[in-house]
């Protein structure tokens, strides 16, 4: 009798629990705690016509208390869980509704309740919507009152430039059945005289989804950056077929709609001078150390490698905030400058901004995650939602084409990390299929024609041998920019990861080093000799410094590494081993970490310290001539050396600024200056004038001051110009008066930029200039320019002013 009372009980318990349901959703005013209205499935939100946009959304449940609500939104199944009613999807506190605002675009929206609070007990029945949300587009639903572009060709017709081909297709959705991004594919061929390249397009809905949150419309586009001046031809290619995209056979599918329309456009000289990379062109791999600008100088990185999750930012179309991680930049809104691009009139100061303050600090480079699907953040991803890998979120992508083109005209180069090691297994259970295929030809598509940037094919990389050479061959064979590739392993994993990939048989250019501060010179040296002897010269950076918590620490540190230990290990360290670039990592334990970071300003004292070595290196260094050369140096010192005319010695700290220099037994006489790494400025003199070459160790002298801080020692063969150039030919460049008063002249051929620093290394003036510039505003005493002209040749000196 006991028994069936039991289960009587069980079963009517049963009974009652599958009866809670979710009845339906309202909007909510969060500004007032206000009821809007019913939101019902395929509704659309118009930011713009609402009294506020703090807004919620509550789920009314039957019965009208529940045990809990859990809430899932644009595929995180666990956005948010409410216990106690009302069950709001942003929360709420006793009836106070937390304020939260939908991104502008297409969203999911799921609410299951539970018989227990927290998602315990059994669950009812749950309510599905999919709604749209808008920003005044016409005050319509972008999808039904779409503003497409025009048609043809635009961007600026010059060369290096973006050009933009925007072609008329099928009139399709972001979701629709037949998937406009897996089942069509666009190539357009470029031709200029015997110069050919083949550039993926994609599907642009709009073509204007940055401004319009599109995600539907008639527009498809390709990007691509000409290094030819004169005329250019094309043709596109645009078929149809079942997940034809990923194809590599061109004739597969079927021709569709603009299938063989040509074109052509006139390309003219590019007008861009200073930072921006268009006046220096692509940024290429050439078998060589380090990679080299088409029409410029040699490259050396400096700048940031946090935080990965760069793009979870509060501005970009339905980036979701799991972990309450989403940015909002708001630390750099002031480094926006007025006429920097924005869109939807205001957004995107933040992230602009911060991209304006590395620049403004001499920095030329930063790195992010374009997918962390199940990493440690899970904010960032082109997709629709985490859950649909084959269909891209076109106008949260195009935002954040916004940003990497203004970063370009900003001298950036763009670091994409591609996965993590929590994520190296998502896509085709680590394969190359179609979801990665996929996931790298719209990354090539949609950013592939940028200046400067490398595919790092992971992070922490625990992907097979065989796969990690098939991810790279398929970059190399998509790309029709043949971009630096490379890849990032675990401190220990190296030898394992890498040299497999080394020599001629595989697509790899290039190591992201991940390695503990004060090794860095060590196994920056290692993979140099290794990928030399392999017969393919690897370009070497150190992206990651150890230890985990800690890596880069911020100004306000106080412990083991210091921020001078990490200017002497890590930075001068992997130069000065001939390195390629140093990204800093900013550990999990410090505030502003490489997951919250939202303030570039807390790493400003290592900002200081990257300009000063970048500056030393590409005013007085032929430095992709040279080799490490340690073995004419004491133990503790380093060496770069080109033998027999231009050594640099960097003494570390607390070695009495004082280091020996074997020279050849040349006859040659050398001078000796030496340059401050912690204050950068002028180069100054030291104990000893002079040495000379003599088949012996000589005495270098002593530091102008300070003797226990570290200093760069820079040995030159007497009588040789003050110049770096890329070029073959020197150019005889000098200044007068000197002293000067009010303006000084330079003699020189062309236009050129100068910078002007004072002696504590502040940048007091920088300008185009053609003969002369006017330095009425310095206030007396001595200065350090540095002048570049013809794209690259590079002169410095000093000058007084009087």
């Amino acid at each position: 009798m006991k028994a069936i009372f039991c289960l009587a009980l069980l079963f009517v318990t049963i009974s009652c629990f599958s009866q809670i349901e979710v009845l339906s959703f309202t909007l909510v005013d969060a500004s007032t705690d206000i009821d809007i209205g019913p939101l019902q499935n395929n509704d659309t939100i118009d930011l713009s016509s609402l009294n506020s946009t703090d807004l919620n959304i509550r789920a009314n449940t039957n019965p009208a208390e529940v045990g809990s609500v859990v809430f899932a939104y644009d595929g995180n199944p666990n956005f948010q869980t409410e216990s106690v009613a009302p069950y709001a999807l942003a929360g709420d506190n006793a009836g106070d509704y937390a304020a939260w605002t939908p991104t502008v675009g297409t969203h999911v929206l799921v609410a299951t309740p539970y018989s227990l609070s927290g998602g315990g007990g059994v669950a009812g029945t749950s309510l599905s919507i999919q709604f749209v949300v808008i920003n005044g587009v016409g005050g319509s639903d972008p999808c039904t009152n779409p503003s497409p572009v025009a048609l043809g060709v635009s961007g600026e017709l010059k060369k290096w430039h973006k050009v933009t081909i925007t072609f008329q297709g099928p009139n399709t959705t972001e979701t629709d059945p037949v998937n406009p991004f897996l089942d069509y594919r666009l190539n357009v061929t470029f031709t200029n005289g015997n110069t050919s390249f083949v550039v993926p397009g994609y599907y642009a809905a709009d073509g204007n989804a940055a401004e319009s949150g599109a995600s539907c419309g008639d527009r498809w586009q390709v990007h691509f950056s000409p290094n030819n001046t004169g005329t250019w031809n094309y043709m596109a290619s645009f078929r149809t077929g079942n997940e034809i995209a990923v194809s590599m056979n061109p004739t597969d599918g079927t021709p569709v709609e603009f299938d063989g329309q040509t074109g052509s456009f006139d390309i003219t000289p590019s007008d861009k001078t200073g930072l921006d990379l268009r006046g220096k062109g692509r940024l290429e791999y050439i078998g060589e150390r380090y990679l080299k600008f088409a029409d410029g100088d040699y490259f050396l990185k400096i700048g940031a490698d946090a935080p990965e999750n760069f793009l979870a930012y509060d501005d970009f179309d339905n980036t979701p905030n799991i972990g309450n991680r989403r940015k909002s930049w708001s630390a750099h809104i002031p480094d926006w400058n007025q006429g920097d691009v924005t869109w939807r009139n205001d957004l995107g100061k933040g992230i602009i901004g911060a991209v304006n303050y590395l620049a403004d600090q001499g920095q030329n480079v930063f790195s992010f995650l374009t997918m962390n699907i199940e990493g440690d953040d899970e904010n960032v991803y082109p997709y629709i939602n985490s859950g649909d890998r084959r269909r891209i979120d076109v106008s949260k992508v195009a935002q954040w084409e916004l940003v990497f083109e203004h970063a370009v005209k900003m001298g950036m180069y763009l670091h994409f990390k591609t996965q993590e090691t929590e994520n190296d297994q998502l896509l085709d259970g680590g394969s190359l299929g179609v979801e990665r295929k996929f996931y790298y030809r719209e990354l090539i598509a949609r950013f592939g024609h940028h200046l400067a940037l490398n595919w790092n094919i992971g992070e922490e990389n625990t992907n097979t041998n065989t796969q990690r050479q098939e991810f790279a061959a398929f970059f190399h064979d998509l790309d029709p920019y043949q971009h630096n590739i490379v890849i990032h392993t675990y401190p220990n994993d190296d030898d394992a990861v890498y040299t497999p990939l080394l020599g001629a048989g595989t697509e790899y250019t290039g190591a992201s080093l991940q390695v503990n501060w004060n090794s860095v010179h060590s196994r920056t040296l290692e993979w140099i000799d290794k990928s030399t002897n392999a017969g393919k010269i690897w370009v070497v950076a150190n992206d990651e410094q150890g230890s985990a918590n800690i890596g880069v620490p911020d100004n306000s540190y106080n412990g083991t590494p210091s921020l001078a230990e990490v200017r002497h290990k890590t930075l001068w360290g992997h130069f000065m081993a001939g390195g390629a670039g140093v990204e800093y990592y900013f550990g999990y334990s410090l505030p502003h970490s490489d997951l919250t970071c939202e303030d570039f300003a807390s790493r400003s004292i290592m900002w200081n310290y990257n300009r000063i070595t970048h500056a030393f290196f590409t005013d007085y260094l032929p430095f992709w001539e040279m080799e490490n050369r340690n073995d004419m140096v004491d133990q503790e010192r380093y060496c770069l050396a080109k033998v027999g005319e231009v050594y640099a010695v960097y003494i570390p700290p607390s070695e009495a600024g004082t280091a020996e220099l074997f020279l050849p037994n040349d006859g040659n006489t050398y001078e000796i200056e030496w340059y401050d790494p912690r204050n950068g400025g002028a180069l100054q003199a030291g104990s000893i004038p002079t040495v000379t070459g003599t088949g012996t160790s000589v005495n270098l002298g002593v530091a102008p001051n300070s003797p226990d801080e570290d200093w760069v020692v820079l040995v030159r063969e007497s009588g040789v110009v003050t110049s770096v150039s890329t070029l073959n030919e020197q150019t005889d460049i000098y200044i007068y008066p000197n002293p000067c008063s009010d303006i000084l002249h330079f003699n020189m051929p062309v236009e050129g930029e100068v910078e002007i620093i004072n002696i504590y290394g502040q940048q007091v003036i920088r300008s185009m200039i053609t003969n002369h510039i006017n330095v009425s505003s310095l206030s007396r005493g001595i200065y350090f320019y540095r002048l570049k002209i013809n794209g690259g040749q590079r002169y410095a000196g000093t000058f007084m002013k009087g």
